[in-house]
């Protein structure tokens, strides 16, 4: 797809004058709603507004791209606005705004605003043609721009006498430019390098850490050569091949806004040096942003558990088919799950994979902390929490202590001769790290750690049923107050933990709590339409699926837009199914697959029933508060 197809003359205005950003915004908008784009004009407006709430949209260097995917879009579409004078528009450089491309994409596109995001980036990012836009007369002569520029035909008036090319025999200037999705900012950033290097008669080449993987990859016959190399990322990127080399370490966003300062900065020697610890990961790459001290262990955490998760979820399921296709035994109900040969398949094989919990959430802990020599102390320290009795609560300490333990290790064979940087990853760290570990905790974290495991499964186990309720409120709730935010991963986390020792109950609490967001929603939309527009109303289908396959994300974009209604609804769904998923003493072995899962659940039917009720709860809930639209859309 070319960019002229998405981009119309009704969506054009040149020589525009807007007052203010929402005035800009406005006037984008309805270009969009002039091409017919839209099927709801108001809701696309409100999604573009919110996506500019979460961060602005003006890149700098005089660019704006306003945009946002949502149900009021029916075709992908462009809309362009040329502002000669310029505008204030809250760029990241702080100068005015004077071209602007609004994106609007479908609600189910598939990110589709993106992709057309990332192949306008690189084509803007050029100076002469940005300013050749702007300098437009007509909207012919504006399509006919960009149908040359995406042709690779655009030549600048002044082309003839551009700089002329380094004589030198090498490539100057090399970089890396990265940011976590790896769609927009990574791209234009390169773009933006690769420009202000051409007019200077700056060789560069640019690898980009794209959600493809990386591209241009650098050679070390050029990162030997190069005069200053540039890594402009916002998340790790490969940075052993740099070591010894003088590299500017910053975030994404100067590549795009400060890329003079970074050429002047890679080329003066200044830089400081980049010494590798012999991994192919990039340290402190979050470093630049300053995060605090929790945001990093947060980080860390949930490196580990993303990891985790499939060992627990695949084995999980498959124990608990094991039990669904076994038959019990009563003179041995310890064999229950390995009677017959097919349920001794499933528990072997799942049993198999579940055993890999521990050692995977603590060696990723350790890896995400000292990158790849904390992997082997930490799946060490994992190990031990299993075969101490320390359980999950162990696994988690031991991440955290390998890789604090390998970082110090770092420090300490700082001192040895460089000749011995080699052994340094395949001997010493790991060798004086997995003692440390081992000693750690058999002697001071098992002890006391175990035996808080032992009393907190023998508690819920023989916990007041009263209590187990109150347990199950708690629980099931925390899943609907930031849907997949760290409350919501730390009631997941709590209850995939216990799985492991043998508890079952809050697992159960836990995927109800979770279940219920997106079925309340999809509910209240369906019963009570007149609390929605005709958008919402479509867009809460989906959240029917949504719900039964335990995705509790699907109601995070009416949360955003109306959270003192809606998280309020949810919470009190998710508890009243968290704590009637306890009184019907549900329980649950596979820590995920919603719906799917329900037959080896057990009670199955009475936590249908529970789900069912606190949906309904939720959805009553939310027609409360939420009053009637005074037009119904």
């Amino acid at each position: 797809m070319r960019i002229t197809d998405l981009l119309k003359n009704e969506s054009i205005v040149l020589g525009a004058h807007p007052a203010d950003k929402q005035a800009a915004i406005s006037q984008l908008v309805d270009l969009m709603d002039a091409a017919g784009n839209l099927s709801d004009k108001e809701q696309y407006k409100k999604d573009v507004l919110a996506r500019e709430a979460s961060g602005t949209t003006g890149l700098g260097d005089g660019i704006a791209t306003p945009h946002a995917k949502s149900a009021g879009v029916k075709a992908a579409g462009l809309a362009a606005m040329t502002v000669p004078g310029g505008m204030d528009f809250e760029s990241m450089d702080g100068k005015p705004s004077r071209l602007f491309f609004l994106i609007a994409a479908p609600d189910g596109s598939n990110d589709e605003h993106l992709a057309i995001l990332s192949k306008l980036a690189t084509m803007i990012m050029d100076p002469d043609f940005k300013e050749a836009l702007i300098a437009a007369t007509s909207k012919e002569e504006f399509l006919k721009l960009i149908d040359a520029k995406e042709d690779g035909t655009f030549e600048a008036p002044a082309a003839a006498e551009a700089a002329p090319a380094p004589a030198a025999d090498h490539i100057q200037v090399l970089a890396v430019t990265a940011c976590p999705t790896g769609i927009a900012h990574t791209f234009m950033a390169a773009e933006s390098l690769e420009q202000h290097a051409k007019k200077r008669g700056i060789s560069i080449k640019v690898e980009t850490n794209g959600s493809g993987g990386a591209k241009n990859i650098l050679t070390a016959e050029e990162i030997a050569a190069a005069d200053g190399i540039i890594v402009a990322a916002d998340k790790n990127v490969a940075m052993s091949r740099f070591d010894g080399k003088r590299v500017v370490i910053t975030k994404v966003a100067n590549g795009i806004n400060k890329a003079d300062e970074l050429l002047d900065k890679a080329l003066s020697g200044s830089a400081p040096v980049y010494h590798a610890s012999g991994t192919d990961e990039a340290e402190g790459a979050g470093d630049v942003e300053g995060e605090s001290i929790g945001r990093q262990i947060y980080k860390h955490l949930m490196n580990g558990v993303s990891h985790m998760l499939p060992f627990v979820v695949g084995g999980g399921i498959l124990i608990a088919l094991a039990f669904l296709f076994d038959t019990f035994d009563p003179a041995n109900p310890g064999n229950f799950g390995m009677n017959t040969p097919l349920a001794a398949f499933f528990k072997t094989t799942g049993g198999a994979a579940f055993g890999f919990m521990l050692p995977v959430l603590a060696g990723f802990i350790a890896m995400s902390i000292a990158d790849r020599p904390g992997l082997a102390v930490g799946f060490v320290g994992g190990a031990l929490a299993g075969t101490t009795g320390s359980g999950f609560l162990g696994a988690l300490l031991a991440g955290f202590i390998g890789g604090y333990s390998v970082n110090w290790l770092k420090k300490v064979f700082k001192v040895l001769p460089q000749s011995l940087d080699g052994i340094k990853p395949v001997l010493l760290y790991p060798f004086f790290g997995i003692l440390i570990m081992g000693l750690v905790m058999t002697f001071i974290v098992a002890p006391p750690v175990s035996g808080i495991m032992n009393w907190m499964t023998d508690t819920l186990k023989n916990m007041d049923p009263n209590a187990r309720i109150l347990l199950g409120i708690v629980m099931g709730g925390m899943m609907a107050v930031d849907m997949g935010g760290p409350i919501n991963k730390a009631a997941y986390v709590t209850g995939t933990g216990l799985l492991a020792s043998g508890e079952f109950h809050v697992m159960a609490a836990v995927m109800a709590g979770g279940m219920v967001p997106p079925i309340a929603i999809a509910l209240c939309t369906t019963f009570f339409k007149n609390r929605f527009t005709e958008s919402d109303r479509k867009a809460g289908v989906t959240n029917y699926v949504m719900g039964l396959s335990f995705i509790t994300e699907g109601a995070i974009p009416f949360a955003a837009a109306d959270p003192l209604r809606v998280i309020p609804a949810c919470v009190i769904g998710s508890a009243t199914a968290g704590a009637l998923s306890m009184a019907f003493d549900c329980t649950l072995r596979a820590p995920h697959g919603g719906i799917f899962v329900v037959p080896t659940i057990g009670n199955p039917l009475m936590y249908l029933v529970a789900i069912l009720i606190g949906a309904v709860v939720g959805c009553i809930v939310l027609s409360f508060l939420k009053k009637p639209l005074k037009e119904n859309a």
